[in-house]
């Protein structure tokens, strides 16, 4: 069997960037190929020695950090990153598990048969926010079209999302940056649920899923992107392995997650819609990362087109009037109530300040 080779990551020195940190592995690969013959004389070898040393000296002083220790573990690879914790991603992952908690205990646990996730009732998750396009559309509550990203229907539904964003999420924003993952994460929830209201306006919805799918989306416009870098330093190799087995893994988890998009209470729109979102701003934010100003310019003219079309469309036709749209969703309690025999709305927003008040008022 081949011998498999341990890999850690390392970030990338302050001030440098990825085509600095290419510049200094050719300085690197063209002191290593510079001769290694022994002199005939004692004393030219006592120089050409000194000046080995020297020249190593040198170089240990120069080189990125993440080379200074190769020698001592031939078998552990190093990947260099930008930075050496994903800080968002596991904020997110907190809140959203803080979130899912008071939700349950302030609004009880629903029995199965209404939510099969495990979580609260499905009243409650439009009235903390959740996906509802009458509102959305006709009342202007623009902002749920953001919030869903931090509300989840159950303790399952959690599980799986914060998973992936604790697993791959953390790793990606240590390899993008926090700036460009925030970017890419709040935008993908956002074209996750305009594509939602477009498709599923029957439904009130929640989840980071659609978020996760934009992250994915990115990553593998990252991985076509740079497909045809070059792999000619120590660097470049290990980071070309690394997007070749990102691409496998991202590419198998989109399969699974669009497959099962289409189970009952999951909304199929949403995971497709920051999948496509997260495409098109990965096209545009990678361009950057590319060593031919030409390919720089060309690809981030496609993701800005790919971006701007693609929101400008799906808002235009969100506002157009054409969708059809269930007035009663506007009161999720009385729809409920009609829909399923004996239901409580036991987390009605308003009744909750209205008690609030009449207690400060006896007090």
């Amino acid at each position: 069997m081949p011998r498999r080779t341990k890999l850690r990551t390392q970030q990338l020195p302050r001030g440098a960037t990825a085509r600095s940190s290419r510049k200094r592995d050719d300085n690197y690969d063209e002191m290593e190929a510079y001769g290694t013959g022994l002199p005939s004389s004692t004393s030219s070898y006592t120089s050409m020695a000194s000046m080995e040393i020297s020249g190593r000296r040198k170089y240990d002083d120069y080189k990125p950090e993440a080379y200074r220790d190769e020698d001592d573990d031939e078998d552990q690879e190093i990947y260099v990153v930008r930075q050496n914790c994903g800080y968002f991603a596991i904020l997110f992952s907190l809140v959203q598990t803080v979130i899912l908690g008071v939700m349950m205990w302030q609004c009880g646990v629903a029995p199965i048969q209404l939510n099969p996730m495990l979580g609260p009732y499905p009243d409650a998750l439009s009235e903390w926010g959740g996906k509802n396009a009458p509102l959305i559309v006709e009342d202007g509550e623009w902002w749920r079209l953001v919030t869903p990203i931090l509300l989840h229907a159950g303790l399952f539904h959690l599980v799986g999302n914060v998973a992936v964003q604790l697993e791959m999420g953390i790793l990606f924003e240590k390899e993008w940056g926090t700036i460009r993952w925030l970017i890419i994460y709040i935008g993908s929830g956002a074209g996750s649920s305009i594509l939602s209201v477009i498709f599923m306006p029957q439904a009130v919805s929640v989840g980071s899923s659609g978020a996760v799918m934009g992250l994915f989306g990115a990553k593998l416009a990252e991985i076509v992107l740079r497909v045809c870098e070059r792999d000619d330093t120590v660097q470049s190799r290990v980071a070309h392995k690394v997007r070749k087995e990102q691409c496998c893994a991202v590419t198998c988890s989109v399969i699974v997650v669009l497959l099962f998009s289409f189970v009952p209470y999951v909304d199929w729109a949403a995971h497709v819609g920051g999948l496509l979102a997260g495409l098109a701003m990965g096209f545009m934010i990678f361009s950057l990362e590319l060593e031919y100003c030409f390919w720089q310019l060309f690809w981030l003219l496609i993701g800005f087109a790919l971006t701007f079309a693609g929101f400008m469309a799906s808002l235009t036709h969100m506002y157009s009037g054409e969708i059809e749209i269930i007035e009663q969703l506007r009161d999720v309690c009385g729809y409920y109530t009609t829909t399923f025999a004996d239901y409580e709305c036991n987390c009605m927003r308003s009744e909750y300040f209205s008690n609030m008040n009449n207690g400060n008022a006896a007090a």
